[in-house]
């Protein structure tokens, strides 16, 4: 009686009261969470669905937690900015983007207990355990692209700050070997990454020189110019900005790259000029040193006295406002032309350009005009002198037989 008492007691038990389901380990930490997380999981969004029952509270938290999470991702944003003040960009971005992993994980773990998906989140956890080195994989993967990134920065900063304390490297060197750098860093990380996947890197080296191989032979005059780029970059013939003149091109250098040159003619167009043509050809920089010699000629009739024609181009040139008093303008007597004698004026100029230059020869021709015709001397026009002389002697070679000398005959003209 005491079996069956107890027997039918216990039957009664179960069916007044519901047994209590044991849940996993999983389901019970995303339920109820660690003891100072459970309010946030359990607790706040347990009493938001008492509050609003049903599928539309549902909905209406679900909202509510979306908008929270771009407010969140907004602030983030607004944060980064006022940190990349202080703090390296590179490491203000990485920590933004571990704040935004938390970000989505807490509202993705609060959507799961607002739609009470939780044995579904427990299979996923699971699932995950299962392909757990694919996981290890996955996040060490991920770490050493941080840490490339990261390292990438610290390695720009540390050749921004060589860069600022010397001046034998320029803005476009310093651009190059951050480019080279930044090569180099993430080359590193790739191989690293190759590592953790268990890539053969013995036959993809092998493969790489292969290819790097064939892709020689067809791109020789790619390669060509990225050798002379280099070259130019290094050897420092020209910067961006120099007046230089190559082959039969001239102007101003806009920039350089490791394929290519480009130059702005002073008649506004831009030349595009690979490396290896460059490299080639004779490099005239006119305006390295900041100032540039011009030369301009004038002839004085055969009948003035040269050194009064000096002395009076030298005085009118002390007065042009567009050129230098140091070097002193100098005039020297070049050649004797057709119809005059020809003198050289020769002058400088500072911080060369085509403006600069016109100008400059501009004024001294007004100048030097000016002072001859003050002084009466006569710049002549372009003249020949003919005159008829007496022949004497010789012969006239008609039909290839000869003739009685010229003096005898008489001939039309």
């Amino acid at each position: 009686m005491t079996v069956l008492s107890e027997l039918m007691h216990g039957t009664h038990s179960r069916t007044a009261t519901p047994t209590k389901r044991c849940l996993p380990d999983e389901e019970r930490l995303l339920r109820t969470g660690p003891p100072g997380e459970s309010m946030i999981l359990v607790s706040l969004p347990n009493w938001l669905l008492n509050q609003f029952p049903g599928p539309e509270g549902r909905f209406l938290l679900s909202l509510i937690l979306i908008v929270a999470l771009i407010l969140g991702e907004w602030v983030l944003w607004r944060l980064s900015r006022i940190a990349k003040r202080t703090y390296p960009y590179r490491l203000v971005n990485l920590g933004v983007l571990v704040a935004s992993l938390v970000l989505v994980v807490v509202s993705g773990s609060l959507l799961v207990v607002i739609w009470e998906q939780t044995q579904q989140a427990v299979t996923s956890v699971k699932s995950v355990q299962a392909i757990r080195l694919l996981v290890i994989r996955l996040a060490l993967t991920l770490g050493i692209c941080a840490a490339a990134y990261v390292s990438a920065g610290m390695a720009n900063r540390i050749i921004d700050r060589l860069l600022q304390r010397t001046e034998e490297i320029t803005r476009h060197q310093g651009e190059v070997i951050t480019r080279l750098s930044d090569i180099a860093v993430y080359g590193i990380g790739v191989l690293a990454v190759l590592g953790v996947w268990k890539v053969n890197l013995q036959g993809l080296f092998i493969g790489a020189g292969l290819l790097g191989a064939a892709i020689g032979f067809a791109a020789n005059e790619t390669l060509g110019s990225l050798l002379a780029g280099f070259q130019l970059m290094f050897s420092r013939p020209f910067e961006i900005g120099d007046w230089v003149q190559i082959d039969e091109h001239e102007g101003i250098v806009t920039d350089i790259t490791i394929f290519t040159t480009r130059i702005e003619t002073f008649a506004g167009k831009y030349v595009m000029l690979p490396n290896d043509v460059v490299s080639s050809n004779t490099i005239i920089n006119i305006g390295r040193k900041g100032r540039l010699r011009l030369d301009v000629e004038v002839g004085v009739d055969y009948t003035t006295d040269p050194d009064h024609a000096i002395a009076v181009a030298k005085e009118a040139m002390k007065d042009v406002d567009e050129i230098l008093t140091v070097p002193t303008p100098d005039v020297v007597l070049k050649q004797f032309g057709e119809s005059a004698v020809v003198l050289e004026l020769r002058f400088w100029i500072e911080k060369p350009s085509s403006r600069r230059k016109w100008r400059a020869i501009t004024a001294v021709v007004r100048a030097v005009k000016h002072a001859y015709d003050r002084e009466g001397i006569k710049i002549p026009f372009p003249q020949q002198e003919v005159s008829a002389r007496d022949e004497h002697g010789g012969f006239r070679v008609v039909d290839g037989e000869s003739m009685s000398p010229i003096h005898d005959q008489e001939y039309p003209r």
